[in-house]
Order: C-alpha cells, then sequence, then structure tokens
C-alpha cells in the first residue's frame, strides 16, 4: 500500500488484526461509560455538572495531547515498542483508579490513560496500515476495528449499570479494563510484527510530525474528523439531556435511546466494512452525511418526540464515517510516516470530542434550552454534509490515494 517495504509474518497477521481489534474494544468499555459514571462521580464527590464533566474532556485533552505530542513514537520506535508502552501505561493507571481518594487524583489518574490510549492507539492506527495491502482494505480494516469499539461502547455502560445496580462501585470497571489490558500486553509482547523499511535518514520525531499540520491532505481529513465527532459526541454526551424534556408517552422507553444509539452505531460499523470493500468511498461517506443531517435537522423541526427515534437511529449512518474519513487520511501517507499522521488526525478528533460538546453546553446554559446546543450541533453536520459533498465531486485525494493504492 505505501512505498516503503512491508514484510508479512503470515502465522502473526491475524493474531495482530484480533489484537487491534480487543485494544480498541478495551479503551472504549471506559471513554465511552463516561455518561453512566458521571452522576456517580458527583454523588461521590458532591460536584456540579460543569466540574464533573472534566472526566470526559480530561480523557479527550490526555488522548490529542499524546495524538499531536506523540504520534512520531510509532514510526521511529516501531508499532511494537509504542503500543507496549502505551498498554502498560494504561494498565497501570486503571489500577490505580479505584485508590483515588479524591476528584482531582481521579481526573488525574483518568488524564493519564488517555494520553496511554493515545500512545497505543497511534500504534496500532499505523499497525492497520501495515496490515493493509491497499488503501480499500485498510477502510475496511479500519471498520472492523472501530467495530470493535462500537462493541466497548455498549459493553462499558452496560458493566457500569449492572455494578450499581448490585451496590459495587463503578470503579470496577476499570479493574476490569486493566485485566483485559494486560492479557492483551502480554499477547502484544510475544506476537511477530510486520516490518517497515523506514527509509529516511533522520528519525521521525515530534518536531517532525508537526509539520504535517500544515499538510492539505492531512489537514482535510483532520477537519472531517473534528466535525464529524463535534456531531457524534452531541448524541453519547448530550441527547440524555435534550430528551429528558419530552414528557409525552412514547414506544420506546428514554432509557434505551442511548444503549440503542451504541447498537446502531456498532451494527453498521460491521455492515459498513463490508459495503465498503464493494462500493466507491466518497459516494458511501455523502450518503451517510445527508442521512445524519437528516436526522438532525427532522429532531429540530419534528420536536422531541421525533428525535427520540431520529437521533439513535442516526447512529446506523455515522457507523462508516469515522473509520473511513481515518484511513483515508492515514492512507494518502506513506507508511513511513502513518504514525505521526494517525496522531494529527487523532489530536483533531479530541479537539473535536472536547469543544463539540463544550460549545454545546455554553449555548444551552446561555438560552436556557438543550435544544439550541443541537441547533449548534445540526448546523455541524451541515457543514460535514458540504465537505463530503465537495470531497465527492472534486476528489481532491483520489490522486494521492491511487499512489499508494
Amino acid at each position: 500500500m505505501g512505498a516503503s517495504t512491508r514484510i508479512q509474518h503470515p502465522l502473526s497477521t491475524e493474531a495482530i488484526r484480533w489484537l487491534t481489534c480487543l485494544m480498541f474494544f478495551m479503551f472504549a468499555m471506559t471513554t465511552d461509560s463516561v455518561g453512566a459514571i458521571i452522576p456517580q462521580v458527583i454523588a461521590e464527590f458532591r460536584l456540579n455538572l460543569t466540574t464533573a464533566g472534566a472526566l470526559h474532556y480530561g480523557s479527550m485533552v490526555g488522548i490529542a495531547t499524546a495524538g499531536i505530542g506523540l504520534g512520531f513514537l510509532a514510526d521511529r520506535f516501531g508499532r511494537k515498542a509504542t503500543i507496549l508502552l502505551g498498554l502498560a501505561l494504561f494498565a497501570a493507571t486503571a489500577f490505580c483508579v479505584p485508590l483515588a481518594p479524591e476528584f482531582t487524583f481521579l481526573l488525574a489518574l483518568v488524564s493519564l490513560a488517555g494520553v496511554a490510549i493515545g500512545v497505543f492507539k497511534t500504534g496500532a492506527l499505523a499497525l492497520v496500515g501495515d496490515l493493509s495491502k491497499s488503501t480499500t482494505e485498510l477502510t475496511s480494516t479500519m471498520n472492523l476495528v472501530e467495530g470493535f469499539f462500537g462493541v466497548g461502547a455498549i459493553v462499558g455502560p452496560l458493566l457500569v449499570g449492572m455494578l450499581i445496580a448490585r451496590g459495587v462501585s463503578w470503579r470496577w470497571l476499570y479493574i476490569v479494563a486493566g485485566v483485559l489490558c494486560v492479557v492483551l500486553l502480554i499477547i502484544a509482547l510475544f506476537a511477530r510484527y510486520p516490518e517497515v523499511d523506514r527509509g529516511r535518514e533522520r528519525p521521525a520525531s515530534m518536531v517532525s510530525s508537526l509539520r504535517f499540520v500544515a499538510d492539505r491532505y492531512a489537514l482535510g481529513f483532520s477537519a472531517g474528523a473534528f466535525l464529524y465527532v463535534a456531531v457524534e459526541c452531541a448524541i453519547y454526551v448530550w441527547m440524555p439531556t435534550l430528551l429528558d424534556g419530552l414528557h409525552e408517552r412514547t414506544w420506546l422507553p428514554l432509557s434505551v435511546a442511548l444503549p440503542l444509539f451504541f447498537v446502531m452505531r456498532a451494527v453498521g460499523r460491521f455492515v459498513g466494512a463490508w459495503l465498503l470493500s464493494r462500493f466507491e468511498w466518497s459516494l458511501a461517506l455523502l450518503v451517510c452525511a445527508i442521512a445524519i443531517f437528516a436526522c438532525f435537522l427532522g429532531s429540530m423541526l419534528l420536536g422531541l418526540g421525533a428525535a427520540l427515534y431520529l437521533l439513535p437511529a442516526s447512529g446506523l449512518f455515522m457507523s462508516i464515517v469515522y473509520p473511513t474519513v481515518n484511513s483515508k487520511g492515514i492512507g494518502c501517507f506513506d507508511a513511513a510516516d502513518q504514525g505521526s499522521v494517525a496522531g494529527i488526525i487523532l489530536f483533531f478528533t479530541c479537539a473535536g470530542a472536547f469543544l463539540g460538546p463544550l460549545a454545546m453546553s455554553v449555548i444551552s446554559d446561555l438560552s436556557g434550552s438543550p435544544r439550541n446546543g443541537f441547533v449548534l450541533a445540526t448546523g455541524f453536520a451541515g457543514v460535514f454534509l458540504a465537505g463530503c459533498l465537495y470531497n465527492h465531486l472534486r476528489r481532491p485525494a483520489h490522486a494521492r490515494l491511487a499512489r499508494f493504492t
């Protein structure tokens, strides 16, 4: 797929592919459980919503910092060493979470866990590129990997709910994640990874990786990731708050709306891995962007009764968006630079996850209604749709991607 030489070890390729899927499953269990954890943290430490929400923002800032500052590690020291470092750091922080006596310490641990995720995720994303023989296969594999992320996003909140129902602390979620992380660490330690000839005189560094911020391909796909994630986070951060204002009787219970969104997103990603291996990616992306915008616009025009169904349904169309944007952005570059580029895109991803919900909360607080925050999210979806339309009609990255096919 790239100009650099890849030496495949067939006996380890499938094992590494599954290892990568399980890594995404593991960290999704913690990051996407924040909505279920925050009410428990508020009660435990007597916090307000803004302060407790720092758990989400702290994790995102940690991942973003690692993405833009440490993304080069996968290119300089190799995928395996980077993944082992990230997994070891995540396991250490996960096992310390139950010991946090105060919120400040807990926030520091969650933020450090975010840094660990950013480290092993950039290594894993570059590794997915190494395992793919073409940009089409890269996109298909990325959808499969993100499918496991979607399953983890379902399992995590469910596990938190089960723990609370049995009178057990939510902190045991991190113990479970830590144990799984140790298992993955052992598997990663003994796995044989594809070798990549990096073909450069100077080793990758933070300075060299930051130059990709100015690259039009990296910046363009990063902007797409930013807008999409801002839209997605509107659902799992603020949709429960929005629907709390719905008092009429409905066929679908309000408590099912958020889990249904995660289920739709996970199912869609597995289906998307099949679709994108058979259909042109920019057209598939445009169709999904139209459907997402229609779901948000319909929710705003038709009211909360419609939003209860339309917003969770948007997860089905969101399913293929991020892995496609991410894989095509990474696929525009040689294997020797893919770790750095993955870090840049990851930084903008987390910026969207941080700034999008934050902007929504500010507008909602100022106006006194969470609906106005979703009007902003609908605007994000509209801008993303415009970008997908331009991408399909003008195809600015197609020639670049063809070089690495």
